[in-house]
């Protein structure tokens, strides 16, 4: 299940890129763009792996992953998933599609971070308020 996720998020990215790339013309914004895109989308499936059993849809405390990216982020999953999108949008470079974009990812992944907070803070306590204090995001 999930490898079926991991591949579903980059098949959606990669059809989401190939159409943005088709219609834009390939100046310095666009070029930026495309860096930030790829970079967000390595980092951001680099997290995914690295969640290991640990990744699932809901919340839950199964594990604490405290190394690679999560030695310093505490969702690198959503932060580099952001990214990866962002990049698209700023080599489409319209820029209401980005807002509504930022605002639906607000209203839709911040809650989703927050809840797993509570939920990890719940199953690890002291470890992960420890955790918590060291790390951004």
């Amino acid at each position: 299940m999930r490898k079926i996720l991991v591949w579903g998020d980059f098949s959606f990215f990669l059809g989401f890129w190939v159409l943005v790339v088709l219609h834009v013309h390939l100046n310095l914004r666009a070029w930026a763009g495309m860096a930030v895109a790829l970079a967000g989308l390595a980092l951001w499936l680099a997290a995914r792996l690295q969640l290991g059993s640990a990744f699932s849809l809901k919340a839950h405390a199964r594990t604490l992953v405290t190394t690679g990216l999560y030695r310093r982020f505490r969702h690198p999953v959503y932060l580099f998933g952001f990214f990866a999108f962002a990049g698209v949008f700023l080599v489409w470079g319209k820029w209401v599609p980005f807002l509504c974009y930022v605002l639906v990812f607000s209203a839709v992944e911040v809650p989703r971070m927050r809840k797993e907070e509570r939920v990890l803070e719940e199953a690890f306590g002291d470890q992960y308020r420890q955790h918590k204090a060291h790390t951004w995001l």
